[in-house]
């Protein structure tokens, strides 16, 4: 018995160098097949980055890539949480308590005419590329935001009428429709929009429009992959309740419906900031996180860009003793 017990471990022993052997062989054969598999690998790597940081059709870019690395859809959570806290902003006691019905009956037009049991309503006329919109039937959001007090706004948010000039206004839209190759009556039917909506929620329109260019590319129908949609890329899923006012969250790709809600979302969230730059850290979904991807630095800078080409065109409107300098 021993015996045989000796004679195993021996024989064991002896195939264990010719076990190595092989496995070296092996491993030595396998080791091209490695390098290519981790090489494909690497490349797919870079190449979901590089779709991402691309913004893969959407503009989102950098920002869904975060919402993705951030637990829970950043932008889900930022967006969700807080909008309880409009309490603390009812400065009007009959703009709080207004009943649904009144809500749902407030209608946004250009006449004087003011829907029954609900007076907060602003009536305004105001110079636009395509004075159609303003005579558009579409229920007016200035309810929400005129809860939020203008003190709780950073100044630099709140508009500087530069879009009040028709002249900037066909230069703005200019731009954009050679940036985007957009059809002209479009471009400007989304600046009309931008500007009445901006009015009605008192932000800065050119603000606006820089959220615009750099979410969705005045592309209305864009939708990112954390479920964000329209022109200014809202939470479809997380703000129903403000949809509901238009007939539901099939009107989120609407323009002046999306505007409307987006330019509200995007006040509050400033107000709750406390600043212009992290408002727009909230915007878009990194209030948790220190680095925002650059999206606040990519709208500041656009809507630099478009404030340079109203300014232009206002000297431009220079006189001299009732006489034009320029053209």
């Amino acid at each position: 018995m021993s015996k045989s017990v000796t004679n195993n471990l021996s024989e064991m022993q002896e195939s264990q160098p010719a076990l190595l052997a092989a496995k070296a062989l092996l491993a030595h054969a396998m080791a091209p097949v490695y390098r290519v598999i981790n090489g494909l690998l690497v490349v797919a790597v870079f190449m979901v980055v590089g779709l991402w940081l691309s913004g893969n059709g959407t503009n989102a870019g950098a920002f869904d890539l975060a919402r993705i690395l951030v637990p829970d859809e950043a932008r889900h959570i930022v967006w969700s949480n807080g909008f309880g806290m409009l309490d603390q902003y009812k400065t009007n006691e009959s703009v709080a308590t207004a009943s649904d019905a009144d809500i749902a009956t407030v209608i946004y037009q250009k006449s004087g005419q003011h829907a029954s049991g609900f007076t907060s309503v602003k009536q305004q006329t105001v110079a636009l590329l395509m004075p159609s919109v303003a005579q558009m039937q579409v229920k007016s959001i200035s309810h929400l935001a005129d809860r939020i007090p203008v003190a709780k706004v950073d100044p630099e948010a709140l508009d500087s009428n530069l879009m009040g000039s028709i002249q900037n206004q066909r230069a703005v839209a200019d731009f954009f429709e050679k940036k985007y190759n957009l059809d002209r009556n479009k471009i400007e039917e989304y600046v009309s929009n931008t500007i009445l909506i901006a009015k009605e929620v008192n932000l800065d329109p050119i603000l606006l429009l820089a959220v615009i260019s750099v979410e969705s590319n005045f592309n209305p129908n864009t939708k990112s992959h954390a479920g964000a949609e329209g022109l200014m890329q809202v939470m479809t899923s997380v703000h129903r309740e403000k949809y509901a006012l238009y007939g539901g969250t099939q009107q989120a790709v609407k323009p002046e419906v999306n505007i409307r809600v987006g330019a509200y979302i995007l006040k509050y969230l400033i107000a709750t900031a406390g600043s212009l730059r992290n408002g727009l850290k909230f915007y878009v979904g990194a209030a948790n996180v220190e680095d925002d991807g650059g999206y606040a630095d990519k709208v500041l800078a656009e809507r630099s860009r478009l404030i340079g080409l109203c300014q232009t065109k206002s000297m431009n409107r220079l006189s001299l003793n009732g006489k034009p300098l320029r053209s």
